[in-house]
């Protein structure tokens, strides 16, 4: 069972937090959640009127995706990655001094494919964007306990950088954030950065927050239904729809 679980401090001190479980037996966590504290009118994002129907079957997912042990590729002492989305592309270079394991997996989920139509399931204005529940079941079911070790922090949580989302020691697996602020304190933490945004910052910034917290609260139902639930119940989220290593 993989229980995401963060109790992240925003910038304005106040103690953030929520808890999901992608596991069948944490359903019951998907009752209607409270309204988001800011107003969703304010973020303004339009509607992605050609977002795929979700009603459609999925396509059987590529091998790649359904065998993590064999995603181990070590990746070079730094490299980039451009992340194509619904509001436009931005580009991160990675350093696998900061955080060697949490960078290998990096690599490895843009080599294999992971990121295409992969939600931005948690933005909120002045603190993070999250993302890395695969959109099909099959694919995020096998990743579930695909975790690494935890390493030490060398490189904070400043504004544009990309770090792990975890349930606790040793959880890392495919969800990430990127930092819409400096977040000083979730050092403390042992949340580790491993990349930094270095193009497209306004991009990041531009991702719709008018759910901030709520869809979070759903993560059993994204890992059971995939992103059929999510354009059902939340159709103005942002999604990478590809990845891929550049120069």
């Amino acid at each position: 069972m993989l229980d995401t679980v963060l109790r992240l401090v925003g910038p304005r001190g106040r103690a953030l937090a929520f808890s999901a479980a992608i596991a069948a037996s944490l359903a019951a966590c998907d009752t209607a959640p409270p309204e988001p504290s800011r107003d969703p009118a304010l973020a303004g994002a339009a509607l992605n009127t050609s977002a795929p129907d979700p009603d459609a079957p999925l396509p059987e997912p590529d091998a790649k995706l359904l065998a993590p042990e064999k995603a181990t590729e070590q990746a070079p002492a730094t490299f980039k990655a451009k992340f194509h989305t619904t509001q436009g592309d931005f580009v991160l270079e990675a350093h696998r001094e900061w955080s060697p394991l949490g960078v290998d997996r990096l690599y490895n989920l843009v080599k294999i494919g992971f990121f295409s139509d992969v939600a931005f399931f948690r933005a909120v204005e002045g603190f993070v964007a999250q993302f890395g529940i695969h959109g099909h079941p099959k694919v995020s079911a096998v990743w579930q306990k695909a975790n690494i070790q935890d390493e030490p922090v060398k490189e904070g949580n400043k504004r544009g950088r990309l770090v792990f989302a975890k349930a606790g020691p040793n959880t890392r697996s495919t969800q990430f954030f990127l930092n819409l602020n400096d977040n000083k304190s979730l050092d403390a933490m042992g949340f580790a950065a491993l990349a930094e945004v270095v193009e497209g910052m306004s991009v990041v910034d531009s991702l719709y927050k008018g759910y901030g917290e709520a869809p979070s609260r759903h993560q059993g139902t994204i890992g059971k239904q995939g992103n059929s639930f999510l354009r059902k119940e939340f159709p103005k989220l942002d999604y990478i729809t590809s990845a891929e290593i550049v120069p």
